[in-house]
């Protein structure tokens, strides 16, 4: 009873390892796992005896999939009728991105009939004609369903026990809450599942979402957790009120690309413009890691392009943070974001605040550097082939090494300040203490010992190697400018 289909579905021929390369996962594993498996119950001990009203929004429940294996998918169907009460479960809407394994055809639409057998209407399925990426799946199945609320989530997902009701309840105080749930891991070799400590979530400037301690506020009020946690991204599942909020202001922003930077867009956009996000405690999601993602190896392209847009429509001046932690050029950066307009003339029709009122009023840890003026690679005039870069780790010897623009040669850190001190993010100082830099085609002086970062030949490990000694002219230049940015008084 409850057992997966087994490797029948799959490829003939394939192995174990196989389906591990195709996947990112233990597939082999899964399709032997019970549908139904139970998993530990990871919500704190309050939570568990929390009552909610019965009389709650109905639920649409959007799982998103491209190319994921049929027992997990048909895992998660199972979790989410099994968990959520049935009277505020309305529908589970599937949202194919164009998947080409044959079991995802035929196969889980029969799936879909048995499923409907049972719960009449309760399963329908969206197909996309061709490969849209993430975003626009999540936009899909945001417009298929019909529910008070709708929750889009990863279809490698296991919904844990009372996880709607927390959702639902909150979202019925307050219209205006897009909320999150706790997602717990399930790990991708052995299935098991580790419970996640409770955090916020943030970003960076290269508009990454990344975990943040909890704010001091949140642990004066533990005796009830299920006390929302602010969020400033919205992760990678999300849930929010259906036509409602996300009716007047928008789901996400159609114009971007596969993946990542949607739930920067979107975490700006609620927040600008009168809404909140927050995530819920008593919540639990246990959501399936990958050891590897099969169907898109460099995300940072797609990525870098979608930070862009984000950029340009929500950040007014801070949007050259962006720029400057993604080592592109502000004039001509060689990326086509897209048309924004009409992103713009939605922040205009909703009269949106400023992102100075956010970072100050919202996220006052997201700390701008003011002063940047230069950022990027650094080479001497002698020899533009080689970059200072970061050299062993670790260590504290910075080396000269053939220019590749990655991480350990870019400054990003980096910035000169106005009393002209450069400071360096991989162990420059300790080569430099406080340096004298003239911006561009100049030497680099350490204004204390009068000597100059220079390079010499070293025939034993590499053509030139950084040293400190009696300056002779040399002359360094750094990758991008920013010219008078830093004074921009917006930004103080």
């Amino acid at each position: 009873r409850g057992l997966a289909p087994t490797s029948y579905l799959h490829p003939p021929g394939l192995l174990p390892h196989d389906l591990f390369t195709k996947y990112g996962y233990n597939v082999y594993l899964s399709d032997r796992l019970p549908l139904d498996r139970p998993i530990p119950d990871t919500r704190y001990p309050s939570c568990k005896v929390k009552k909610y009203p019965h009389d709650l929004p109905t639920l649409s429940v959007v799982l998103i999939f491209f190319n994921e294996a049929m027992s997990i998918i048909l895992r998660a169907i199972t979790s989410i009728i099994n968990r959520t009460p049935s009277h505020l479960l309305k529908e589970i809407v599937l949202v194919d991105d164009y998947s080409s394994n044959e079991d995802l055809k035929g196969y889980l639409d029969e799936q879909i009939k048995n499923y409907n057998a049972k719960h009449p209407g309760l399963l329908k399925i969206v197909r996309h004609q061709k490969r849209e990426g993430l975003t626009q799946a999540r936009i899909s199945g945001w417009e298929a369903s019909t529910a008070d609320v709708v929750a889009i989530l990863d279809a490698h997902i296991e919904v844990n026990v009372g996880w709607a009701e927390p959702i639902l309840s909150r979202i019925k105080e307050d219209r205006t809450v897009i909320i999150s749930p706790v997602f717990d891991n399930v790990h991708f070799d052995d299935f098991e599942l580790l419970e996640y400590a409770v955090s916020a979530d943030g970003f960076d400037w290269a508009l990454w979402c990344l975990y943040e301690p909890l704010p001091k506020e949140w642990y004066a009020c533990t005796s009830d957790p299920s006390l929302g946690v602010f969020l400033h991204c919205s992760q990678t599942p999300m849930t929010g009120p259906f036509q409602v909020f996300l009716g007047e202001i928008g789901v996400l922003d159609g114009g971007m690309h596969i993946y990542g930077g949607e739930n920067v867009e979107l975490g700006l956009r609620v927040w600008q413009c009168g809404g909140q996000i927050e995530v819920l405690p008593c919540a639990r999601v246990a959501h399936l890691e990958r050891a590897h993602k099969p169907y898109m190896l460099d995300l940072s392209i797609a990525m870098r392009r979608n930070a862009l847009r984000v950029a340009e429509v929500w950040m007014d001046d801070y949007k050259y943070m962006v720029y400057f932690a993604w080592n592109l050029p502000i004039e001509n950066p060689g990326i086509d974001y897209g048309d924004v307009s009409s992103r713009k003339e939605l922040r205009k029709k909703l009269n949106c605040k400023s992102f100075d009122w956010y970072i100050k009023n919202v996220y006052p840890n997201l700390i701008p550097l003011t002063t940047v003026v230069v950022y990027g690679t650094m080479k001497n005039t002698l020899n533009e082939n080689i970059c200072v870069d970061q050299g062993p780790v670790p260590g504290n010897t910075p080396i000269m090494y053939d220019c590749h623009a990655y991480s350990s040669q870019v400054l990003k850190t980096s910035y000169l300040t106005a009393t002209r001190n450069l400071l360096l993010s991989f162990a420059l100082d300790s080569f430099l203490s406080h340096a004298s830099f003239v911006l561009q085609g100049s030497s680099v002086m350490n204004k204390k010992t009068k000597r100059c970062l220079e390079i010499v030949m070293d025939n034993l490990s590499s053509p030139y190697r950084l040293v400190m000694q009696n300056c002779t002219g040399q002359k360094w230049n750094v990758q991008h400018t920013v010219k008078d940015w830093g004074k921009r008084s917006a930004l103080r």
